[in-house]
């Protein structure tokens, strides 16, 4: 994929989308726009951070995967999880029913990615040792915030992170495991079961690496039936067995908790969720009004994973069921089977970003540095006619960005309803007229009852 676009995962459905406005309005970055009656997304300025697709009432936005049956393309085949996965089951079925369900699905081996989260703490407790000039530190756990730093807050690119997470150094560790087991390379297929659009986009096109350990992306929701249908058709039988069980150090449990993260470095360490939260943050920390922050723990998702748009579990008991999880291990004394430090040296050298962060501007006014300025005086000045009550009739989320959209000829100033009343009554609009308006932006099979 060339890097001078974006992979999304996010796309509409155009059957179902009744331009309801809901996904609009609720998008942080302004990415959508109603044209015809149907949302349609600016790829240049969306995050994949899933708010329209949480608010759509119509399902008209959906999350694309990669097909199921590719995982046959592979002799050898690997399932990653994320923690939040085990905690969209109930409590009464457990980490080994889960684990063998996917075996009979298919799976050679099964791994948590927070298997890698105390080896990643370590690296980067040194990493911020080594780079105190970079402080605050901002996580690149989530891809939605660090889409959104390079799309708004281009300026603080040069506090993220440079380090690997943890889903492509598990994947690392995988295949290097099996490969030095005698299996070629090009057999082991490794699959991520994503809770979230942005983590598919991150493996489709990442950010800061030529191209993802990762081989292919299983939605959460869809993995998690087959994994309910495939307990229940298996019910009555012993439990396949598990190849290498092991189980998570607490901290790992809780790494995709909210503060999971941040509670593991030393100074202020902020953790914020939910994505508004996110850009109110950065906004501060951009405007130097939020001063002396050693590390930020930024997820988009409200209550972090739990709250992904893909999870299936409400989550509350989400969090409940990993909170009681960890407080088992710590119970019984449950130690990690844990491999990975023999690979820990090999693990720290592929753990470095090596490309670079750019910033992905939403939409330059114009490259003419003059022509820009010329459009900035024309949009102020538009701000000064429109009405500025951001009501989106117009199909654009607010007055400003119909007026920048105005200046890059993608809209009209007609396009406004109270400007379209003011014309019809210096006669300058007819009554059709402003219907065809109207349709352009609502389309037009909503005003066939008004003919």
């Amino acid at each position: 994929m060339k890097k001078d676009t974006f992979y999304h995962a996010l796309k509409v459905v155009a059957t179902q989308c009744t331009g309801c406005t809901h996904c609009m309005n609720v998008c942080p970055t302004s990415a959508i726009r109603i044209r015809h009656g149907k949302a349609s997304i600016n790829e240049a300025a969306c995050t994949d951070c899933g708010m329209c697709l949480k608010s759509c009432p119509r399902h008209a936005i959906i999350v694309a995967q990669d097909d199921f049956n590719r995982i046959y393309d592979f002799p050898f085949r690997v399932i990653m999880l994320p923690t939040v996965f085990i905690g969209q089951f109930s409590e009464d079925i457990s980490e080994e029913q889960i684990f063998s369900a996917l075996h009979q699905l298919g799976f050679n081996y099964v791994i948590e990615v927070d298997k890698a989260t105390g080896l990643l703490m370590e690296e980067t407790k040194r990493y911020m040792e080594r780079h105190p000039e970079q402080r605050p530190f901002i996580s690149n756990f989530c891809p939605a915030v660090i889409r959104l730093i390079q799309v708004r807050f281009p300026s603080l690119i040069p506090h993220i992170i440079r380090l690997k997470q943890a889903m492509d150094i598990t994947a690392t560790y995988v295949r290097k495991k099996y490969i030095d087991r005698g299996i070629p390379g090009e057999d082991i297929g490794i699959f991520y079961v994503t809770q979230c659009a942005a983590k598919i986009a991150a493996i489709k096109c990442p950010v800061g690496e030529e191209k993802s350990s990762v081989d292919g992306v299983i939605n959460m929701d869809f993995i998690y039936n087959k994994v309910l249908l495939s307990l229940k058709q298996h019910r009555d039988k012993p439990l396949e067995t598990v190849p290498e069980q092991y189980h998570l150090p607490p901290q790992s449990i809780l790494w995709t908790q909210s503060g999971g993260e941040a509670a593991n470095y030393k100074g202020r360490c902020l953790a914020i969720d939910e994505i508004h939260n996110v850009i109110d943050i950065l906004e501060k920390i951009e405007n130097d009004e939020l001063k002396d922050i050693d590390f930020l723990e930024l997820r988009a998702c409200d209550h972090s994973c739990a709250g992904g748009a893909l999870t299936i579990n409400n989550r509350f008991l989400t969090i409940e069921r990993l909170q009681k999880r960890k407080e088992q291990y710590i119970t019984q004394h449950l130690t990690s089977v844990n491999k990975m430090p023999q690979y820990a040296g090999y693990l720290t050298e592929q753990m470095q970003l090596v490309g670079d962060i750019l910033p992905r501007p939403i939409e330059k006014l114009d490259e003419d540095m003059t022509i820009a300025l010329q459009k900035m005086e024309k949009i102020s000045r538009m701000m000064k006619v429109l009405p500025q009550v951001d009501c989106g009739a117009c199909g654009a989320p607010s007055c400003r960005v119909l007026a920048q959209d105005i200046v890059q000829d993608k809209a009209k100033l007609s396009q406004c309803v109270f400007l379209q009343k003011v014309m019809a009554c210096e006669g300058l609009l007819t009554p059709e007229e402003s219907i065809e308006l109207a349709a352009e932006t609502w389309g037009s099979e909503k005003f066939e009852n008004y003919e």
